[in-house]
């Protein structure tokens, strides 16, 4: 059994208010609610701090959760909204980003079970294989290194592993998903123990650096669990340019 919450704030830097921002007929929230609705979530709430997405939602018969503005990022807004339903620390909740309209529904299901499966995780994420060099050094894309056992060792914006005696024209003509390079996929699930520990820890001097969350989780010495993403993430929704291509999918005639 696992329940999903859907952050979504209205502010946002590049895009504010896009939570709303009407894709084919419905505002972009709704794809997500739609997707998490398809999975075996035992519930599903959408966790926000506006009241015209609260309302909106509503409308539609969502379950919501009013959370505070002031919450520094979605994990803080998901350990609220845990709090306010007292769910078990045993139990596992899914971080399904309300920018993720097009996120794979077995994925979903897939980040949930790997963490149901690996008692000794406090954390499951996705990655998908890097498949050309501009990828794989652009500081946009978050890189993931795991162990033989599936276990993150460590999450970078920069080329890691790097290859250190692989030229880049070599690296360009062998693939570099032939060498195993990953990028990680932020699609979450948590013990709501963990999370509730996690958020009264301090940043970690590598969270600071890298400016990525889930490092002050290896910080501390939590297990992290790495699967290959059962299907194509498709990209999110960060920008006008994100928001047009997805509009353009999602208002496709389907079969």
């Amino acid at each position: 059994m696992f329940h999903i919450v859907i952050p979504a704030r209205y502010g946002s830097t590049r895009l504010p208010g896009k939570a709303l921002m009407d894709i084919a007929g419905h505002p972009m929230v709704w794809w997500v609610w739609q997707r998490a609705l398809a999975s075996s979530a035992a519930s599903v709430v959408v966790a926000t701090d506006h009241e015209d997405i609260a309302s909106a939602m509503r409308e539609f018969g969502a379950d919501v959760a009013m959370t505070k503005m002031s919450h520094p990022s979605g994990t803080d807004r998901l350990a609220e909204v845990v709090d306010q339903r007292d769910w078990s620390d045993d139990d596992i909740v899914v971080n399904l980003q309300g920018d993720e309209p097009l996120m794979p529904v077995e994925n979903v299901e897939q980040v949930a079970r790997e963490l149901a499966e690996n008692g000794n995780a406090s954390i499951a994420t996705l990655a998908e294989p890097i498949t050309s060099v501009d990828e794989f050094n652009d500081p946009s894309v978050v890189k993931v290194v795991a162990s033989a056992f599936g276990d993150a060792l460590y999450f970078s914006r920069a080329p890691i592993p790097y290859p250190r005696d692989i030229a880049k024209t070599e690296l360009e003509g062998r693939g570099p998903e032939k060498l195993g390079l990953m990028r990680h996929v932020g699609l979450y699930a948590y013990r709501c123990g963990f999370l509730r520990a996690f958020i009264t820890w301090e940043q970690a001097p590598m969270e600071r650096i890298e400016a990525l969350e889930q490092l002050r989780a290896l910080h501390h010495g939590a297990t992290i669990r790495v699967a290959e993403a059962a299907q194509p993430v498709p990209a999110g929704v960060d920008t006008p340019k994100d928001l047009e291509h997805v509009r353009g999918l999602l208002s496709e005639p389907r079969a």
